[in-house]
């Protein structure tokens, strides 16, 4: 230990102490590769996977996010032809190895030790302060099957764990009513259908004239915080936005 851990008084703090006795005891690993890392700090990536990671900043579409390779931030083809209903969505990493593995993880495999690191990433991440400040966060709502089956919702851990202390994060306002197909087995038309009517708003006194953030883990067509948006608009919510930790391209 050195003489910067101690207090006023001349004492170590327990807080350190602990620390100490944590890293002594149980060294910290990557997430990602395994590697030992010495100390518990977040994020728990050693610095050759986290060199692997890729923010995602301009060029962009100034709509949906979509990544350019080169030029200035613009409307993409797609957002020219039919606006979506949200009128921001912003991601914060490309979905690539190693996040993809530590999102999977989390959301099938049930290792939450993880969900601090990525919150982490995500709060520092250029995408976040594109965003602007919400009155509500809204995280994508399981259907009650999926919700019991897996035994939480990761878009709700996401959110509570990145937007807590900047706006409320509200469950139960908007609901997946429609039990649909998992999105990964289906094409960009088929999961546009598949979610068509699946949410809905049912509490349309906190929406109404608000400007709402809906979070999600994965942005991949854009479908589910399309569909997610389209009701948040009907119900009268005065702007949406879309965060997502990572994009799928």
């Amino acid at each position: 230990m050195t003489s910067g851990m101690r207090s006023r008084s001349g004492r170590f703090p327990l807080s350190s102490l602990f620390a100490a006795g944590r890293d002594l005891l149980f060294p910290a690993r990557c997430l990602a590769c395994g590697v030992e890392l010495g100390r518990h700090v977040l994020p728990l990536l050693c610095p050759s996977c986290r060199k692997r990671l890729v923010p995602l900043c301009s060029p962009l579409c100034r709509c949906c996010g979509t990544p350019f390779t080169t030029g200035r931030d613009h409307l993409c083809g797609i957002c020219l032809r039919k606006p979506p209903p949200f009128a921001l969505a912003r991601s914060a990493f490309l979905y690539q190895d190693p996040l993809d593995q530590l999102i999977i993880d989390i959301k099938f495999g049930h290792h939450l030790t993880g969900l601090a690191s990525l919150a982490r990433l995500a709060r520092h991440s250029p995408a976040l302060a594109t965003l602007g400040r919400p009155d509500l966060v809204l995280p994508v709502p399981l259907h009650r099957d999926r919700l019991r089956e897996r035994g939480f919702n990761q878009a709700l851990l996401l959110a509570r764990s990145c937007f807590a202390g900047r706006a409320e994060v509200a469950v139960d306002v908007l609901r997946k009513d429609l039990a649909t197909q998992p999105q990964t087995r289906l094409s960009g038309r088929a999961r546009r259908k598949n979610l068509r009517s699946a949410f809905a708003v049912h509490r349309l006194d906190l929406v109404a004239g608000k400007k709402i953030l809906v979070v999600d883990d994965v942005f991949t067509t854009g479908s589910t915080m399309a569909a997610c948006a389209r009701a948040l608009v009907r119900a009268g919510a005065a702007r949406v936005e879309g965060f997502t930790l990572a994009r799928s391209l």
